[in-house]
């Protein structure tokens, strides 16, 4: 909850999302009704302490929020150039959300002194379509919880999973590794649209059949397959360069592929939180990591085995 981007300036307009968890994730700010948050009285304090934030700072635009038992997100826009960073504004929020609590609560030894875990999470609006697309992510989370709950099976992470000699982090349904048809979906990047359009009619057919598909997700036209695949409710691993962070949920369509158990995330290396470039070898590796979970000889995995799991 403490990264930063190094080269961005907190001062300058621009749109953010901030996120802050309760501290030990207590479900103190509000409890799921079907696919609705009912905020506490803690709740509506703490979306009270969001509304106040243009009071103390004229120049950020409150766009949208939401108050979910342990956590909160709030999109904001910072009109102009501000004098204070947007730490110092989240942590005048933060203030006004720890008075609330402790009169509420009380001070005593067996409570945390803060209702928020230190630092908070920032996500920068950098590009076209984002601000659409957390619009969207922050109305949905009362029912990606509601989901969630549902399928716990399906949104566990898993911190290690072997396969043909290669360890995985992974996330979403480990069962589609024992389906016994697995097929690579392997396109160069000079494929013609013709023979691209063959390729995922073939896989696309086998799927109907039973078979899983597994891709590296790096060509275009395998990432297009595996899109079709999932818009068609085929099953799917996905091998991933990043791992995952430690509240990775998966977004947009992963999402709801995985509640319905049609995902799995493969993800060989370490989470990271820079961006960077994949490289060459590492592409060269995710496409013999994905022949080698497709070989007749790959054994089949021993779920109950699975630990552990967080």
């Amino acid at each position: 909850m403490r990264f930063r981007c190094l080269c961005h300036d907190y001062f300058e307009r621009g749109i953010y999302m901030i996120t802050l968890e309760v501290e030990g994730r207590r479900p103190l700010l509000g409890s799921l009704s079907g696919e609705t948050v009912i905020p506490t009285p803690l709740g509506e304090e703490v979306a009270a302490c969001w509304k106040k934030i243009p009071f103390f700072h004229p120049e950020i635009s409150l766009l949208e929020h939401i108050v979910m038992p342990d956590h909160f997100h709030g999109l904001l826009f910072i009109r102009r150039r501000m004098a204070r960073h947007l730490g110092e504004v989240v942590r005048g929020f933060k203030v006004g959300c720890t008075k609330a609590y402790r009169a509420m609560y009380g001070a005593t030894p067996d409570m945390p002194t803060a209702l928020f875990s230190p630092g908070y999470h920032d996500r920068i609006l950098t590009s076209k379509g984002q601000l659409a697309t957390l619009h969207r992510y922050i109305r949905d989370n009362p029912r990606r919880l509601a989901v969630r709950r549902a399928h716990p099976d399906y949104f566990t992470r898993i911190n290690s999973i072997c396969l043909a000699g290669q360890s995985f982090a992974a996330y979403g349904n480990p069962f589609l590794l024992n389906r016994p048809e697995r097929l690579r979906i392997q396109c160069s990047r000079r494929i013609t649209p013709d023979d691209l359009n063959r390729e995922e009619s073939r896989l696309l057919q086998a799927a109907e059949g039973g078979a899983v598909l597994v891709s590296p997700c790096i060509s275009p036209g395998e990432k297009q397959i595996a899109r079709t695949a999932l818009d068609a409710g085929m099953p799917l691993i996905a091998l991933v360069e990043n791992g995952f962070a430690p509240r990775y949920k998966p977004p947009g369509k992963y999402f709801d592929a995985c509640a319905s158990g049609r995902l799995l995330l493969l993800a060989p290396w370490p989470y990271h939180a820079d961006r960077r470039a994949i490289t060459r070898l590492q592409c060269l590796a995710l496409n013999q990591m994905a022949a080698d979970i497709c070989a007749p000889e790959t054994a089949a995995l021993d779920c109950s085995a699975l630990q552990p799991r967080v």
